[in-house]
């Protein structure tokens, strides 16, 4: 799929992930419309779980729109049970809200758009990128919530591939491991080393401009659809 003189929505787009992808996509000459809770310098200001909010930054994209990367998100820490009490269904319930269904609420309003573009000579309009995580297949303790919303993603790879497959949209998943995230930069060097040890090899955090190359990657390579990709470097996560 050809990138030149398009545009690309992607999500979390004010850091980590979405940055990095916007950053890298700009460089390709592509026109981003970048998304986020706050407002930034080339990013707007839109809640992913509004369908109000993502219907009227769609109305701002002025190129054919072929890319879609959803990476916004959010990661909460806590047991089912634990010395502080239980989980909490709300807790449990805006994981879901903002992981999974945020994701799915772009996804089917970006499709809408892409859909009504011209096709190129195969009949493609479009690629949708969806962020998982390993901890849909191995989460750790603590992670029941963002555990099941990952999952979530991964599970709506292949239905939503056969189901925009008709209007000649492609889905993909990525399902990052331990990526050096600002997140990640708040921990202490002792913790972050620890990390990149566990990592089978390279023996290092993920570069968020990893997770954009695949991204470039998966935009050019059109036979590659349906499909959850683990970059990870091998990363079978521990229980904690």
């Amino acid at each position: 799929m050809k990138l030149d003189g398009t545009t690309a929505l992607v999500t979390g787009a004010s850091s980590g992930l979405g940055a990095a992808t916007a950053a890298a996509l700009t460089a390709r000459g592509v026109t981003v419309l970048g998304l986020d809770l706050r407002e930034a310098p080339g990013v707007i200001a839109a809640d992913v779980t509004s369908e109000a909010d993502v219907a009227a930054a769609l109305t701002l994209v002025d190129a054919p729109l072929r890319l879609v990367v959803n990476c916004a998100g959010i990661a909460p820490g806590r047991r089912i049970l634990s010395s502080k009490g239980t989980h909490g269904l709300e807790l449990f319930r805006k994981a879901i809200e903002v992981n999974l269904v945020g994701t799915f609420n772009v996804m089917q309003l970006a499709a809408e758009v892409i859909a009504a573009t011209e096709p190129d000579a195969d009949g493609q309009r479009g690629l949708i990128v969806n962020t998982a995580s390993v901890a849909a297949f191995e989460g750790q303790i603590g992670q029941i919530a963002y555990s099941a919303s990952k999952g979530g993603v991964v599970g709506m790879t292949v239905p939503a591939a056969r189901d925009l497959a008709s209007s000649g949209i492609r889905v993909n998943t990525i399902a990052p491991g331990i990526v050096d995230t600002p997140m990640m930069a708040a921990m202490s060097p002792e913790i972050r080393s620890s990390l990149a040890a566990s990592v089978p090899f390279p023996h290092r955090l993920a570069r968020p401009e990893e997770y954009a190359q695949l991204v470039l990657m998966l935009a050019e390579h059109d036979y590659i659809n349906g499909e959850v990709i683990r970059m990870d470097g091998a990363l079978r996560m521990a229980p904690s």
